[in-house]
């Protein structure tokens, strides 16, 4: 007896028969948006360092979907770049089930499993300059279908922060000013909400401070928040607002110069953020934990290299102690 196809396989056939439209499944819309914005991001980071390619590796998984992830290592500009998609077909066990339905009422408690679909761009850019700050995004989507892959529950998450070696105002205004106004065309009340889950989230509980000067960060954000169509839209426009928001940044602070002390408080800091990605970060978590998980895309988002110092102090009124007093006490920055 043939087995019936899979979710992922009549998707796969969807998508090679009709394209996906406006009609289409939210899962095969948001796949689309992902990959479209990876060319796209990818291609403007190649601009900066055109010497220097993106290594493009493109993966599948045995139950349905994968990824391709895009990296640049040892560049003129980043030390080291990655720009992910994921896409993930797999099934939730009872426990997981359980727990999801703490946020979301619309899944079904009384079975034992339940398919589920997930996808996101995840986008981490660790550059050379200690000058020019590392930046990070990630814009997911998640739902979970019935055996016949219509959809039952559904949820957007994601966000995107930043996290400079040595401050400058100018950058910070100007990064939290391009969230902000992407997020005031949607709802005026999202950039100081998710501004604060933001400070919240990539906080590094064992040093008491945060991972860098933030930006927003949002999760299971569904049918209880807004309907599925403005979320998408809202996502949509968060990642078209990426480039505006970093590019002017990298840009003119790329070539700045810099010492020794600089790369070395640069390693100290990259230390910080290899701690809350191993440590804290649920992403990495769930990701590693992901049966047939790429381990290689999924620590991407570690830096190349980083130090740590026993007992290192900043020295007293210091660009180095500037920054500490920012990460220790999260301001507004607009």
């Amino acid at each position: 007896m043939t087995e019936a196809p899979s979710i992922a396989d009549r998707d796969t056939i969807s998508k090679r028969e009709s394209g996906v439209t406006e009609e289409s499944p939210m899962r095969l819309r948001m796949e689309a948006l992902i990959k479209e914005k990876q060319l796209e991001i990818v291609a403007a980071l190649q601009e900066l360092d055109p010497a220097n390619k993106f290594r493009t590796d493109t993966w599948t998984r045995p139950a349905g979907g994968g990824g391709i992830s895009c990296v640049q290592q040892d560049g003129n500009v980043f030390e080291k770049a990655g720009v992910n998609t994921s896409i993930v077909y797999g099934t939730l066990p009872r426990p997981a089930i359980q727990k999801m339905r703490v946020n979301h009422k619309a899944i079904d408690p009384d079975v034992d499993s339940l398919e589920f679909f997930a996808a996101g761009l995840s986008l981490v850019l660790h550059p050379q300059n200690p000058n020019a700050p590392t930046v990070h995004l990630n814009y997911r989507y998640f739902e979970t279908m019935d055996g016949d892959g219509k959809c039952n529950a559904w949820w957007f998450g994601g966000g995107t922060d930043l996290t400079p070696t040595y401050l400058y105002d100018e950058d910070a205004i100007h990064f939290h000013k391009s969230i902000k106004d992407t997020c005031d065309k949607h709802d005026r009340g999202y950039y100081p909400r998710f501004k604060q889950w933001c400070d919240t989230y990539f906080y590094i509980p064992h040093r008491q401070e945060s991972r860098g000067i933030g930006g927003i960060f949002f999760d299971d954000l569904d049918d209880q928040e807004k309907d599925q169509e403005q979320l998408f839209s809202f996502v949509k426009d968060c990642l078209s607002s990426f480039l505006p928001g970093y590019l002017p940044i990298i840009t003119r602070r790329k070539d700045m110069t810099f010492g020794e002390r600089e790369k070395q408080w640069q390693q100290l800091r990259r230390g910080r953020y290899v701690e809350f990605n191993l440590v804290n970060d649920r992403g990495t978590s769930f990701g590693l934990n992901t049966p047939s998980a790429r381990v290689e895309s999924i620590l991407m988002s570690l830096p190349l290299t980083a130090r740590w110092v026993y007992m290192h102090e900043a020295e007293k009124g210091s660009r180095e102690e500037r920054i500490l007093g920012v990460l220790k006490k999260p301001i507004d920055w607009i």
